[in-house]
């Protein structure tokens, strides 16, 4: 609340308390009051304190304090003044007013805190060692009251140490923390600061915090042994020589530095890192004016400190040896001159292992050259002794000698043999110098060797070649020969697939093979052990499946072989029978095969008449729907069959019968007119069938007294009655089928004369009947034709073809053929008998 505010409210507070004290002046005791009683105040803040009383008329009233004032405001019984800049720790300000003749008095408290303005951390070392100890202080100057103060030493954002200042007195300001901290590896790099937190909240103000700027550590470890130094003991004049400088343990090592120096000159070395090791390489390279005893160093310097090696070099001056030729080339025969001579003071020479006779001497060697020292190698070699040591230096040089070429068989071989389909290369070398051409031709022209080249085999390479090798000197002819070698190969010219022989003949399965060396060919007939070689005899039994192999060196190759083995016709008897039987609608085709290769072509002829020829229809050797028809009239005769193919013919006489169903052609009554009563009727069958048919008849039942001649073509009855009318039946039966006819019989005449006649004549119907019955029985059934039935009125038909034969369960209507049709009466006649009376 503002301080004149707080005034104000104090005036009318005394002001209140002026119109109450008159009436309880003498109840209430008298009391000064300040206000705030306690104060908390920012240092350099203001403040406002009011000092009231309830005296009613107070004589005089006043504050006391030492801080300094701005501005004041009274009442009757009330004061309020404004206090600035308040800057000590802790005062006590005193209200007091003089009321009939006593001192009123009221004493305050007011404090003052500062905030955390600075807040600092102390300088780190540059470099820190890993392990050891280093200390951490901060230091937060005026700040407090401490009492209210806490102080956090920070790695990054890790709290290391905190530290508060509880019970200190509220007059105590400022606050130093300080800690020893032992540097770490991980501590390279990391930032450390210092956190001050003055806390005020439980005096109703908040929470005042600062943070130092970071300081950042650097720590580092570096071994105790001295680095590794690698370098030559002698290092010659203008020569470069590595040298090397490793050293362990060290963190971090790139931070490291590397000093490495030969004498006064400094070397430039590549550094290279792995893990804590560091390793620096560089190449030495002495001039001369370091020539002598020189010392190497190395310098490893991490955190201000450094490890160092020494190691001494002799640098010295050693030129190569000179080695001349009087003429490096020259033609066959002519002398050379051969000198080795040192290039330095003090080094010994050699020629071709012969000292010089002292130091700095030269060498000398004369000779004539010849072809065997074309390519001669000369060897100088001078010594030195540097330092204990002696040191060795070589030059080399080489004599062309000039000569014509040559063709050695070991170079240039007069044959090679290789096998087909690998590449290869082909070498014809020739000696010679300079060296010579080699070119190798066909002499008549033809092909050329890529010599010296990689190039696919063929057999077409094959062959003898001219191989010329020339130079400046001269020329070398040679004639060399190639042979290509292959795998057998069984070709369709030279080994057909198919062959065919002709039976009586000699023949041999010749099946030649292609290849290099020449192949080796057997042949061997499937499921057979024994490879057939020489003529045969062809036989049927030859022909078949052969299996022929060809081998060489170089592989092998098979193939089979088709034998065919033909031969003229020939008839069999089973296979083309003499006699045959044709039957009309059979379907059936003349069967006559003829054994023969290739299959023979059959033709049978037979003659009809004086002119006309028959050609006989003959079943395919292999049935197809293209097979020609039967004829509608086949002809019965003498046929001749001729068989033919390439390899000749054969003749044989066939005779052919025609046969066919039964046809019942007529079946007529006799007479035609009517038949009365007591009259005599014949029917007469006539069939055509061959062979011939059987004739059998079916007539109504209780028809008595039939007369049948002797092939049963006719059917008689004498004396006719009224049983005799009805359906009679002609079937003719032969061994391809059955054909039936039928002719229904009426027999009329007045009812009257019926009547009596029948009481009349029953007794001798029945006795001819019984008559007609022992005569049927006696007769025909002997003879397994007929079969007739007693009794007329059991309405069962008659059989009259044998007993149970087929005609015995069909009815009055038609008949079935053996095939199932039913044949209907072609025509059938009806016949009316008028009977009169007497």
């Amino acid at each position: 609340m503002p301080g004149p505010l707080r005034a104000l409210l104090g005036l009318w507070a005394a002001l209140g308390l002026g119109l109450l004290g008159l009436s309880a002046a003498a109840q209430e005791p008298l009391w000064a009051d300040l206000q705030p009683r306690v104060a908390l105040v920012e240092r350099g803040g203001s403040l406002w304190l009011n000092c009231s009383t309830n005296c009613p008329r107070p004589e005089r009233g006043g504050l006391e304090t030492s801080l300094r004032r701005n501005g004041t405001q009274r009442g009757l019984r009330w004061l309020a003044r404004q206090l600035v800049d308040i800057r000590e720790p802790e005062t006590q300000p005193v209200c007091f007013f003089r009321c009939a003749r006593r001192t009123l008095q009221a004493r305050g408290l007011i404090r003052t805190f500062q905030r955390p303005d600075r807040v600092e951390l102390m300088p780190l070392p540059v470099w820190q060692p890993v392990g050891e100890n280093f200390t951490l202080s901060c230091r937060v100057p005026g700040a407090g009251p401490r009492g209210s103060l806490t102080v956090t030493l920070l790695r990054g954002t890790r709290e290391l140490v905190r530290r508060s200042f509880p019970g200190e007195s509220p007059r105590a300001r400022g606050a130093v923390l300080s800690a020893a901290v032992v540097a770490r590896r991980e501590d390279h790099g990391a930032n450390f600061s210092c956190r001050a937190e003055l806390d005020l909240r439980p005096h109703g103000l908040g929470l005042f915090e600062n943070r130092s700027a970071p300081r950042m550590l650097r720590t580092f470890a570096l071994s105790p042994e001295p680095p590794r130094l690698a370098a030559p003991r002698l290092l010659e004049v203008g020569a470069g020589s590595p040298v090397s400088c490793s050293l362990d343990g060290l963190f971090p090592a790139s931070e490291a530095r590397v000093y490495l120096a030969l004498g006064d000159q400094r070397l430039d070395p590549d550094v290279t890192l792995e893990g804590d090791a560091l390793r620096a390489t560089a190449t030495a390279t002495a001039s001369a004016e370091l020539e002598g005893a020189r010392e190497l160093v190395c310098s490893v310097t991490l955190g201000g400190e450094s490890r160092e090696a020494w190691a001494n070099v002799t640098v010295y001056s050693f030129p190569a040896p000179l080695l001349t030729l009087s003429e490096s080339s020259v033609p066959e025969g002519k002398a050379v001159t051969v000198t080795c001579a040192a290039a330095g003071a003090g080094a010994l020479v050699a020629l071709d292992g012969v000292p010089a006779t002292a130091p700095g001497q030269p060498v000398q060697l004369q000779l004539n050259a010849s072809v065997n020292d074309d390519g001669r190698s000369f060897l100088c070699d001078a010594t030195l002794e540097v330092d204990g040591e002696v040191l060795s230096k070589k030059e080399t040089t080489e004599l062309r000698v000039l000569y014509a070429p040559r063709l050695d068989d070991s170079d240039c071989p007069r044959s090679w043999t290789w096998p087909e389909g690998p590449e290869q290369t082909l070498h014809c070398e020739a000696r010679g110098n300079p060296a010579p051409s080699v070119h190798c031709a066909r002499p008549d022209g033809g092909a050329v060797l890529a010599l010296g080249l990689l190039g696919p085999v063929t057999r077409a390479l094959a062959g003898t070649y001219r191989c010329t090798a020339a130079n400046a000197q001269g020329e070398a002819v040679k004639d060399v020969t190639l042979t290509v070698e292959y795998a057998p190969a069984l070709d369709s010219v030279s080994c057909p697939e198919r062959i065919t022989w002709l039976e009586g003949t000699e023949a041999s399965l010749s099946c030649m093979a292609h290849g290099v060396p020449p192949p080796h060919v057997s042949c061997v007939r499937s499921g057979q052990a024994e490879a057939i070689e020489g003529l045969l005899h062809v036989a049927r039994e030859h022909a078949g499946t052969y299996r022929c192999e060809a081998t060489n060196s170089r592989g092998s190759a098979a193939k089979d072989v088709a034998i065919t083995v033909e031969y003229g016709p020939s008839f069999e008897e089973l296979s083309c029978p003499s006699n045959w039987t044709w039957v009309e609608g059979s379907g059936r085709l003349f069967s006559c095969e003829v054994d023969g290769k290739p299959q023979p072509r059959v033709e049978c002829i037979g003659s009809r008449g004086t002119t006309g020829r028959v050609l006989l229809p003959l079943a395919p050797p292999d049935p197809s729907p293209t097979a020609p028809s039967i004829p509608s009239e086949p002809a019965s005769g003498i046929y001749t069959c001729n068989a033919t193919n390439q390899h000749g013919s054969m003749v044989k006489t066939v005779a052919v019968s025609v046969e066919y169903r039964p046809v019942v052609a007529e079946l007529a009554a006799s007479p035609p007119g009517g038949v009365r009563p007591g009259g005599n009727f014949t029917l007469t069958c006539r069939a055509e069938a061959w062979p011939p048919a059987q004739i059998s008849w079916r007539a109504p039942p209780g028809a008595l007294n039939l007369g049948l001649s002797s092939n049963n073509s006719t059917l008689s009855v004498a004396g006719a009655l009224g049983s005799h009318g009805g359906e009679y039946e002609c079937a003719a039966t032969n061994a391809h089928g059955r054909h039936a006819r039928r002719i229904t019989v009426r027999v009329t005449g007045p009812w009257l004369w019926v009547a009596v006649g029948g009481a009349v004549g029953g007794a001798a119907l029945l006795a001819a009947g019984a008559g007609l019955a022992f005569y049927v029985q006696s007769t025909a059934c002997k003879k397994g034709e007929y079969n007739v039935q007693e009794a007329e009125s059991s309405g069962e038909a008659v059989c009259l073809n044998g007993a149970g034969g087929p005609g015995a369960s069909n009815s009055a209507q038609g008949d079935t053929d053996p095939d199932g049709t039913a044949e209907t009466p072609a025509g059938g006649e009806v016949f009316s008998i008028q009977l009169t009376s007497a």
